[in-house]
């Protein structure tokens, strides 16, 4: 008798824990949604296409945000982006994007608000770290021969810089609007 008390007991015990799961989707079960509604947008005039290539959850540590990677393939071309999301009142909401192209004379980019996340391709080998001013940035394998870099920084107007395999280093300038704002 007292084996089926327990057996019942841990049943329903079960049972509530399965209730009581949140109905809030997981980041990428929302990342996948919304990139549906843009597919959706495209309809079946172009075949549109997306592939997430990286994500990493709680990149402010005080922050319940993300960033996602992915590629898309658009009216535009084959593009590279970069999204930071973070949850409000439970629920995700998509905050910032910028978007690039391995073959674009566009060295990097930097979002306009808080966090500042600089961001741009690589397609030369020799480089082996990229800084947004002092924070590193992570490269990302996008696939042989291309790369993609972030870093996240509080502060905005920075200084990027490559350093290659010897060692050497360079600040790398942004095009702006068809205008080179050099990096000094």
């Amino acid at each position: 008798m007292k084996s089926r008390i327990l057996v019942v007991g841990m049943l329903c015990l079960l049972f509530l824990i399965g209730c009581s799961k949140s109905e809030e989707p997981s980041f990428e079960d929302f990342f996948h949604a919304e990139m549906e509604k843009t597919k959706d947008e495209y309809g079946d005039e172009f075949d549109y296409a997306y592939s997430l290539v990286y994500t990493k959850v709680h990149t402010m540590n005080q922050h319940d945000d993300a960033i996602a990677i992915f590629t898309e393939h658009n009216p535009n071309g084959d593009q590279i982006f970069i999204a930071y999301l973070e949850k409000e009142n439970g629920k995700w909401e998509w905050k910032q994007t910028r978007g690039a192209e391995f073959n674009d004379p566009v060295q990097w980019s930097a979002m306009n608000e808080e966090p500042y996340i600089y961001s741009g391709t690589l397609t030369d080998d020799s480089i082996s770290h990229m800084f947004a001013g002092d924070e590193p940035a992570e490269i990302i394998e996008v696939e042989k021969g291309k790369r993609f870099w972030y870093a996240i920084s509080d502060v905005q107007d920075v200084k990027v810089k490559a350093v290659k395999e010897d060692g050497t280093e360079e600040n790398v300038e942004e095009i702006d609007e068809g205008r080179v704002k050099k990096v000094e």
